[in-house]
């Protein structure tokens, strides 16, 4: 039999949607906020060459540069005051994270709650910052060392083209760290995570033009492009499936008498999603995997050639990039997992509201099983992610397919699809209970 909670949501339709006034304010907040950000992605940094550019990053847009200009959803190419996009900060967040896990400072931050979280925030921005001007930095004397058949992208080289060109990306960044934000305080969805799902999503029409513009001329066969498309539709159903599967621990609580009346004895269940980590690995794996060409922009190419070896061994499709890749989406998915997840703690929440799972006895008897069946559910959820992350990979470096849609794109777009679209259906499930609650008031009254 279905559930309070269930029933209500069997009569959300659109003229919930409609009377939910809050709930549509946050969407246009959301909708306007990356519009603003959209519009970003146009505006050039002052000193480019538009038309060389182009030119050079046609060039070299088939490996690590052309995965960056997917997150920053074009605006790499075009140098424009958004070409870092979010990544920064994304890094930036990585260490402290990774910082967390080793520093009893900020171990004991995180542990003081509200104010130890605003303060981990706050160095957080400063990192990023001190990231995006290293990154800025790299990619404008990288630009200067760069040429067309025309010339130079650099209009003007020199140090004032530098220094203005690093304060405009870093600015950049900075504005879309407080507009993700924003989204989040005051729009629908995690902002951040909204920011990289517009960048990617804003390319995916030209991507599937250029797709069937190679069917039309013979590069690719009908076949191969239908086909193209229903692993498209598999992985999305595929990836649908894994997030939302979980693992429910069956946990009691013992009956309690008080007086002459009978409390407790109630059964529920602990759920443990397959993919704790969600799609953090993947977007951590390849903001990490992007920071080499960064280092090899600071030569302008003309450092060492082991330098030029890594860059080139980093391309989409190579075995260690590949490597990487399964090694850093694994790694995060644990870390991250451990850092979300602590069975220690939720072991002890039990306890103290007399629950226990049957057959094991409460504190560190529960602790180790949920530590042990964590553990194995983490391990399907990497294997998950570096299969669907990687299978794209392989099918660009061995037969040549313009799979754009490729794993981690794929994967930011259908979770942060389901993760906005299950916030706007808790709003409207809170809208419905709050128009109960009203009615049932007038009638109190009434009565």
């Amino acid at each position: 039999m279905a559930s309070a909670a269930e029933q209500l949501a069997s009569q959300i339709n659109f003229g919930a949607f409609s009377k939910a006034t809050e709930l549509k304010k946050r969407i246009w907040f959301t909708l306007g906020a990356l519009i603003v950000y959209r519009l970003g992605t146009y505006i050039p940094i002052p000193g480019i060459d538009p038309v060389i550019l182009a030119e050079i990053f046609r060039q070299n847009s088939g490996g690590i540069l052309g995965m960056f200009d997917m997150f920053a959803g074009g605006a790499l190419g075009r140098m424009t005051i958004f070409a870092l996009n979010i990544m920064p900060y994304i890094s930036a967040s990585i260490i402290l994270q990774l910082m967390t896990a080793v520093s009893p400072t900020l171990e004991a931050l995180k542990k003081e709650g509200e104010s130890g979280r605003k303060k981990i925030n706050q160095y957080t921005r400063y990192l990023t910052v001190v990231l995006a001007t290293a990154q800025a930095f790299g990619i404008v004397v990288g630009l200067e060392g760069m040429s067309g058949s025309a010339g130079s992208a650099v209009v003007d080289p020199g140090w004032f083209f530098r220094v203005t060109a690093v304060i405009t990306l870093v600015g950049g960044t900075i504005f879309l760290m407080w507009l993700g934000e924003q989204i989040t305080a005051r729009g629908i969805g995690n902002g951040i995570s909204l920011i990289i799902f517009a960048g990617i999503v804003a390319n995916l029409p030209a991507a599937l033009v250029n797709t069937l513009e190679l069917g039309r001329t013979g590069a690719l066969s009908a076949g191969l492009i239908i086909l193209l498309l229903l692993g498209a539709v598999a992985v999305i159903a595929f990836v649908c499936f894994m997030e939302r599967a979980q693992r429910r621990l069956l946990v009691q609580y013992p009956k309690r008498q008080v007086g002459a009346k009978m409390y407790g004895g109630d059964t529920s269940h602990l759920p443990l999603k397959l993919n704790t980590s969600g799609v953090i690995p993947p977007i951590f794996a390849s903001s990490l995997l992007l920071l080499p060409i960064t280092l090899a922009n600071f030569t302008a190419g003309q450092g060492p050639a082991w330098m030029s070896t890594v860059t080139s061994l980093l391309g989409h499709g190579q075995p260690l990039y590949m490597a990487l890749y399964i090694f850093l989406i694994v790694f995060f998915a644990f870390f991250y997992t451990a850092i979300v997840f602590n069975p220690a703690d939720t072991a002890e929440n039990l306890r103290k509201h007399g629950g226990f799972i049957p057959g094991i006895r409460p504190g560190k008897n529960t602790a180790d099983y949920l530590d042990y069946v964590l553990t194995r559910l983490t391990v399907v959820g990497a294997a998950y992610l570096a299969i669907v992350c990687i299978l794209p990979e392989l099918l660009i470096s061995q037969y040549a397919v313009p799979f754009y849609f490729g794993g981690t794109s794929l994967l930011i777009v259908v979770t942060v699809t389901m993760d906005t679209v299950g916030q706007i259906q808790s709003h409207l499930l809170a809208h419905q209970y709050e128009g109960l609650i009203k009615k049932s008031k007038l009638r109190g009254r009434r009565g």
